[in-house]
């Protein structure tokens, strides 16, 4: 297989707008998730503070967890933003949810009012519906996708 052929099978997309908030939206969610991981921002701890609460719970090392945690929110909400790598940075952001509900949310039940995995739930399905569709008609990938299919 080659690179054109590989990047062909990441960037194709569904022609629908409906990806359009989904990706957007989660996107902002994402990235500024991740953003209070990496940077504190928007009222986060950190890369030192996540790492400690992380190892807490048995994901070790925790900085180096945290700075996965975060990269893949940060950069990954950020690739959803535009429409970029959507698929795999989809999966990624799926694995993390995954992660997220069965580390931290589970025995608490559903509901977000007792730290439940309901919303942890919502953005598991968004990033598995993207990863189903791809970014849409309205992302790089569709851009990408249609120039390599010209030449």
């Amino acid at each position: 297989m080659t690179i054109k052929n590989i990047a062909n099978v990441i960037t194709k997309t569904e022609q629908s707008l409906a990806t359009v908030p989904l990706r957007v939206i989660a996107g902002i969610i994402f990235a500024a998730h991740g953003a209070q991981k990496l940077f504190a921002w928007f009222g986060g701890y950190g890369l030192e503070g996540t790492g400690q609460w992380m190892e807490s719970i048995g994901l070790a090392p925790g900085f180096l967890m945290a700075l996965m945690a975060g990269s893949a929110e940060f950069f990954g909400g950020l690739f959803l933003i535009v429409g970029l790598l959507t698929r795999p940075a989809s999966f990624v952001l799926a694995i993390t949810m995954v992660v997220a509900i069965f580390t931290t949310h589970i025995d608490n039940g559903l509901f977000m009012s007792n730290n439940g995995y309901e919303f942890g739930l919502a953005l598991l399905a968004i990033t598995l519906a993207l990863v189903i569709q791809g970014g849409g008609k309205f992302s790089l990938d569709n851009v990408i996708n249609r120039n390599l299919n010209k030449a």
